[in-house]
């Protein structure tokens, strides 16, 4: 690792800027200027930034699963050590745990922050691009894969969520864009289609919402043989009934042709109808 003067602590008006990147890839950041660090202590730094207050014990097994007890926390006693070394070391021991230091930034926090307001039914300013970047995209530790799985899901929830709260305070656009970026991420899910079209029908968009249904529909047909749920043909059965029943009981108009029954085509040359 490269660096300046050692990390002061938060709330000290001399601290650098520290922040640590783990979404879109691994990026340690110190003022502004990106700290090199070897692959291997990479992995040390983001698993603690994605497991504060882990034991020293639950790190090293994760960190080396293949390797003994004993070999796996000497180590991680080697990675500190060395880590330790550097004046931009981004890491504090407390006891049997280590965790990022008080003045370091994560980029995962904001995610997890925007959730939790969203959840409380607030409606954060951009929002629907937050965590848009897998984490740590071609790391396949076993532990990074759940947690890119974990975040993935808590952004799709986010996204939903964020949606559902716009579509009722009656902002569509921000409704729709919020489900479109959820759509996006997962473009085999159904909740954030069901979402879109009841936005458009909130909209009266009756057009637009059965238009997004048969894409919907088309796309998991082809994809896995499968057809939408039962709530997402619903939700248009129910909505568009008294259009259909409108329709049905609409009395003929004088001024429109009567349209018969289709003609049977030609026969052939041979008498056979084609």
């Amino acid at each position: 690792m490269s660096g300046g003067s050692r990390m002061p602590t938060a709330g000290d008006p001399s601290a650098p800027r520290v922040s640590l990147h783990l979404l879109g890839g691994f990026r340690l950041l110190h003022n502004g200027a990106p700290v090199v660090v070897p692959r291997g202590l990479q992995r040390v730094i983001a698993l603690i930034g994605l497991r504060p207050g882990a034991t020293r014990s639950h790190l090293a097994g994760l960190l080396w699963p293949e390797a003994s007890e004993e070999r796996a926390l000497s180590s991680l006693r080697t990675a500190l050590w060395r880590l330790r070394q550097d004046p931009c070391c981004p890491l504090l021991t407390d006891g049997d745990t280590v965790r990022l230091g008080d003045a370091v930034h994560l980029d995962v926090d904001e995610l997890v922050e925007i959730t939790a307001r969203v959840r409380d039914g607030e409606l954060p300013p951009g929002a629907s691009n937050a965590g848009r970047h897998d984490l740590l995209p071609g790391w396949y530790e076993d532990w990074a894969l759940l947690e890119r799985e974990r975040l993935r899901q808590l952004r799709l929830h986010m996204l939903e969520q964020l949606a559902g709260n716009h579509l009722a305070a009656g902002r569509h656009g921000e409704a729709l864009e919020a489900a479109l970026e959820a759509m996006a991420a997962e473009p085999l899910r159904e909740t954030p289609h069901r979402l879109v079209v009841r936005i458009h029908l909130a909209e009266g968009n009756a057009f637009e919402a059965v238009h997004a249904f048969y894409v919907y529909r088309d796309l998991l047909l082809r994809e896995l043989r499968l057809e939408p749920s039962p709530a997402m043909c619903a939700l248009l059965d129910d909505t568009l009934a008294p259009i259909r029943h409108a329709t049905r009981h609409q009395p003929p108009d004088p001024r429109r042709p009567t349209v018969g029954p289709a003609p049977h085509p030609p026969p052939s040359r041979d008498g056979r109808h084609w």
